[in-house]
């Protein structure tokens, strides 16, 4: 297998992977093939915050028009703030979640698969190692007209694992980079030792 591993290296070596597929950036190194989605813009990784500091303005707002309303009750204003500022929490964590970055890496001298989910927040990176042969398919899912995911499945403990498992490594991939994806997709199918294709839906 370790035999197989390095004549795939040097081909990969020779015939060297897209360096740019949908959202992620490509890179190979001596042993590994490295993947990592492009950071977000300034201005996006600042809508979280902002929507907090409305989220605030708006509670302040309910809690001075209860005070001023004498006490009886949430009237008809404080109560559209309050659950203004509810909405605008539960979007803040919802684009919180969406500026997570994510990176894979497959390390062909141990295969596995490492699959990272990089938050901002400290400490909060979320890490995975996945072999090689746990892997069960690399899907090409359509997420609407036109644009694409690639993504990995596998069953923790192999064959006998009873819950399959996915995690998506490309995003946002155009109907104008078929030829790349078709690549990059060919290129994790040998590099997992799978059999077949296919166009999945999800």
């Amino acid at each position: 297998m370790l035999r197989a591993v390095a004549s795939f290296s040097e081909a990969l070596e020779e015939n060297p992977a897209p360096r740019r597929l949908g959202d992620v950036r490509l890179r190979y190194e001596p042993g590994r093939l490295m993947g990592e989605s492009l950071p977000p813009s300034f201005w996006r990784r600042q809508l979280p915050g902002a929507c907090l500091v409305l989220a605030a303005l708006c509670t302040a707002g309910a809690v001075v028009g209860v005070l001023l309303g004498g006490g009886e009750g949430l009237g008809s204003v404080p109560l559209s703030l309050a659950m203004v500022a509810v909405a605008l929490v539960g979007f803040a964590l919802q684009l919180e979640g969406q500026l997570g970055r994510r990176r894979f890496v497959l390390h062909f001298p141990t295969e596995r698969l490492r699959l990272e989910r990089l938050r901002w927040a400290p400490g909060a990176t979320r890490v995975e190692w996945v072999p090689f042969d746990e892997v069960s398919s690399v899907d090409v899912v359509e997420r609407a007209p036109g644009r694409y995911a690639l993504v990995v499945a596998w069953r923790p403990g192999g064959k006998d694992g009873k819950e399959t498992r996915r995690e998506v490594l490309v995003e946002h991939i155009g109907a104008h980079e078929q030829e790349a994806l078709l690549r990059v997709w060919r290129l994790l199918h040998n590099a997992f030792g799978l059999r077949g294709a296919g166009l999945a839906g999800e």
